[in-house]
């Protein structure tokens, strides 16, 4: 799952960042509307948080603009404004949910989880691709019963080509949503986790289920 925080403190964004790659989440930061709004138009999205108070353009008009160009992106307004005419004008704007801060990192974490739900992009509680499992909830990761332990970046990988299964999925894509968008594209990284995840994986099985798609990316096969 890939979020957008656009949030002019330095500190909460980075608190913020942090908290959710520890949960599994890929996290791109925006400092003001401007960039937020060239992200939004530009990136794919699950979620976006947004802040109200940010400089150029602000979130009401942020998240009006938005909506204007026909983005359904489940948008998370987070603020110090707690009073109820705030509220409506963020709603009505196009919200789909409101926290104010100060909050608790875990009440942010279930917001989050309930505008995936509620947006389809999170239905299933595990993904399945033949005998291999990827819990949700606790981020376990099994193939035939086996655990998998894998680190927060290569189980980001393997959900992103288990979500996509049967597709083949071009190595741009898969850096899209597993890395923020300053991530430099010409480095080979992406290979050397393919790699490492393709161990854990395919590791004393028969059959492979992730296969590289020469020139063009990976795909995973959900056929055992």
């Amino acid at each position: 799952m890939r979020i957008l925080i656009v949030e002019d403190e330095k500190k909460v964004a980075s608190f913020i960042k942090k908290g959710l790659e520890e949960e599994y989440y890929a996290v791109d930061v925006a400092a003001d509307g401007r960039v937020g709004l060239k992200l939004i138009t530009s990136e794919e999205y699950d979620l976006i948080i947004m802040d109200i108070m940010i400089p150029y353009i602000d979130g009401i008009m942020l998240l009006k603009e938005t909506r204007k160009r026909d983005i359904i992106t489940p948008v998370l307004m987070l603020t110090v404004k707690d009073n109820l005419k705030d509220k409506v004008e963020g709603l009505d704007a196009g919200a789909d949910d409101y926290l104010t801060k100060p909050f608790a990192f875990e009440e942010l974490l279930a917001r989050i989880r309930s505008l995936l739900r509620r947006s389809g992009s999170s239905k299933s509680v595990s993904l399945k691709a033949g005998d291999l499992v990827l819990d949700l909830q606790s981020h376990r990761v099994s193939r035939s019963g086996k655990e998998i332990s894998l680190t927060p970046k290569e189980y980001s990988i393997l959900e992103y080509l288990m979500r996509n299964a049967n597709k083949v999925v071009s190595r741009t894509k898969l850096i899209e949503h597993v890395y923020d968008y300053h991530f430099d594209t010409e480095t080979n990284i992406i290979d050397v986790y393919i790699n490492k995840v393709r161990s854990k994986v395919d590791a004393g099985f028969d059959r492979q289920l992730i296969n590289t798609i020469r020139g063009i990316g990976y795909i995973l096969k959900d056929t055992i």
